[in-house]
């Protein structure tokens, strides 16, 4: 049961990292009806359809240029005027006829059909405020990741963005017999 105790003399943290999320209302119950976070899982149902890209890293510009096989077009939604990804893959995304940038914007709400699909999104222009509606049947969601250490305390260090960081070469942590693997780990 949930009361027993286990006693080791070695642990092994491998509770991997959780897909970061915008945290907009539906936004669960769209998983798998327009919301993806899996460009190379899902990208084939959305043949000859508009759909966009949050994000604005690596990761996000390659999603981007694997969609434009499938899509009619593919919109990257990104929160700033430049891309974060590496300078050739920022122009390798941006010179892919399409592929559209959506500078300093982001969602704010998701519309759906009388499916319960996703039909469009809201997006919000940070620097001027106003809104606009995007005809979308999906969001690929580029954001990166929130690794699963919460739960630890005082146990281990982490870095700013909440990775484990071990000893330099090894899968220790700062507590002895506690290691780490796997992608909770810096």
């Amino acid at each position: 049961g949930m009361n027993e105790t286990y006693e080791a003399r070695t642990l092994i943290l491998a509770t991997g990292a959780a897909h970061k999320k915008l945290g907009i209302p539906g936004e669960t119950e769209l998983a798998g009806a327009g919301v993806s976070y899996c460009a190379t899982c899902d990208g084939a149902f959305y043949r000859d359809v508009p759909v966009c890209v949050v994000g604005g890293g690596d990761s996000a510009c390659e999603e981007a240029m694997f969609l434009t096989r499938f899509a009619s077009r593919v919109y990257l939604i990104h929160r700033r005027d430049t891309l974060r990804a590496s300078k050739i893959m920022a122009e390798r995304t941006l010179s892919n006829e399409k592929i559209f940038p959506m500078w300093n914007s982001t969602i704010v709400s998701y519309k759906t059909d009388d499916k319960g699909e996703l039909e469009a999104v809201m997006l919000k222009d940070v620097v001027e405020g106003d809104e606009t509606e995007l005809p979308v049947k999906c969001v690929f969601m580029a954001i990166g990741h929130t690794p699963n250490t919460s739960f630890l305390g005082d146990l281990v260090d982490r870095d700013d963005a909440g990775y484990i960081i071990r000893k330099t070469g090894m899968m220790a942590t700062r507590t002895p017999g506690l290691f780490a693997a796997g992608d909770v780990a810096a």
